[in-house]
């Protein structure tokens, strides 16, 4: 059973596959102390029918070899390209299979501001997907309502994190021709508890009703991004992400569930069809294509990618690249983060400090005038040995 296959939190990543797979619902997703689900078995219930650890995507890990190909690639609708993180490539694509009566799952706010996967079925919803969620989002019965949509016939388009991609595709275990799937390259998912906790810090001054958030707002610049909240009355809270507590945290890899510091699910060769990211780096590449506005890094990983790509291709300006080059300024697309030393000690003051205190004590900013003498250092030796 799963607790005798996955024996510590840095082996489980939360996909849900588990959960979603269980025939008699034995299977519960409940948040740890840290705030991240995991699989608990009820055993007076459980039938032992082994299909939990079937589709497990560690227990059953797959090679993938491939030859991706790299692009840079900007949305030419510049309203929704504005919307979006980067370079708006998911809007396009999301566009497409909503028009063809497809379905796109995506990650979102909820009412309460959690961050959930859920579906869309129209264009005019497909605002509440775009941009990027911060939070490890709460995957429910997704692959469920997929696996019968399938089975229906309609398109289906779902993005996520490649643990969450690799999570649908081992649950389906099908090379539905009408599934499409798109991941990102991921610099590691935080805990929805670091999110609440921070969400009732930024909230407690305010007796408006909060109405709109965005991690990405790119308003002064993409590279100088934002986060800001909105409230029905009032002005809204806008920091750069150089001094956002919360960016700090992530930014800082203090607060990342355990698996994503041994990510079995970095590298080039990946089963979704679509690899998505910031392309950092461009002006080293194709510096025409850098307008501060956003540019997207995609990476085609499989022939329906190669077709998503090229059916769409009119509705965007995009320039092949060498992926190796592509990825010089990505690392995170191929190697897992460091753990933060402090981070047992964050989570340990979580229940206990002010969100501030927290982030102050554990996330220290960089002395920058230490940090430029170390620079001046350095390149003085460069010079005289």
């Amino acid at each position: 059973m799963i607790d005798k296959e996955i024996k510590t939190d840095k082996d489980c990543m939360g996909c849900q596959a588990c959960s979603n797979i269980c025939p008699v619902n034995s299977i519960s997703m409940k948040k740890n102390s840290e705030g991240f689900w995991y699989p608990y078995v009820n055993y007076e219930t459980c039938i032992g029918c082994g299909k939990c650890v079937d589709v497990c995507p560690i227990i059953n890990f797959k090679q993938i070899d491939n030859k991706p190909q790299a692009y840079a690639c900007i949305n030419n609708n510049e309203q929704e390209r504005m919307k979006s993180s980067s370079g708006g490539i998911f809007s396009i694509i999301a566009n497409w299979i909503l028009t063809e009566n497809g379905i796109v799952y995506g990650a979102a706010f909820d009412d309460n501001f959690n961050v959930i996967h859920k579906k869309v079925e129209s264009v005019e919803e497909l605002d509440e997907l775009r941009g990027s969620k911060y939070v490890q989002s709460w995957i429910g019965s997704s692959y469920k309502e997929i696996k019968s949509y399938l089975n229906q016939g309609r398109k289906i388009l779902f993005t996520g994190t490649p643990c969450q991609v690799e999570g649908l595709l081992h649950y389906l275990n099908n090379n539905y021709k009408n599934l499409f799937t798109m991941d990102i390259v991921c610099h590691g998912v935080p805990s929805p508890k670091v999110w609440e906790k921070y969400l009732q810090y930024v909230n407690e001054s305010r007796k408006e009703k909060l109405k709109y958030i965005s991690f990405r707002d790119k308003t002064i610049s993409w590279e100088n991004y934002s986060l800001v909240f909105k409230y029905n009355e009032g002005p809204p809270i806008k920091n750069s992400h150089k001094n956002d507590l919360y960016m700090q945290a992530f930014l800082k890899k203090v607060c990342l569930r355990p698996s994503c510091y041994a990510c079995c699910f970095k590298g080039i060769n990946r089963r979704s069809d679509i690899t998505m990211a910031d392309f950092w780096g461009i002006n080293d590449v194709y510096p025409e294509m850098n307008d501060n506005k956003g540019t997207s890094l995609i990476l085609v990983n499989t022939e329906k990618g190669k077709y998503m790509i090229e059916a769409n291709e009119r509705y965007m300006t995009k320039k092949e690249v060498d992926i190796d080059l592509a990825l010089k300024k990505n690392p995170a697309a191929i190697q897992s983060v460091a753990e933060n030393p402090n981070r047992e000690n964050f989570f340990k003051g979580l229940n206990s400090l002010s969100f501030n205190k927290l982030v102050s004590k554990y996330c220290p900013k960089t002395n920058l005038i230490k940090r430029k003498y170390v620079i001046f250092r350095r390149k003085i030796k460069s010079i005289f040995g």
